[in-house]
């Protein structure tokens, strides 16, 4: 099965993590938290926690958005997860 949501995105028009000057889970930050790993909302750019992570902040944004794909924003991955679909793609 194809997904719609990562198909429409390219290299072009991704939101890269090199445009990020600090690294951090914005809302752990505002809970004085911490986070195991990070993503980036293809979206709407906010810096979130992984599923690893305590507050799983990246999936409660997708739930309360709708925004269906992230991006990890670690150093060395390149893929993107559609919560949709549940499909993931490298770029």
């Amino acid at each position: 099965m194809s997904c719609q949501h990562l198909n429409k995105l390219t290299l072009e028009n991704l939101i890269h993590k090199a445009n990020y000057p600090v690294f951090q889970c914005q809302e752990c930050i505002l809970l004085n938290d911490r986070w195991v790993h990070l993503r980036i909302c293809q979206t709407c750019g906010k810096m979130l926690c992984c599923d690893s992570s305590k507050n799983q902040h990246a999936r409660r944004h997708y739930e309360e958005t709708g925004h269906p794909v992230i991006s990890s924003a670690e150093l060395g991955e390149e893929w993107l997860w559609c919560f949709v679909d549940e499909q993931q793609k490298n770029y």
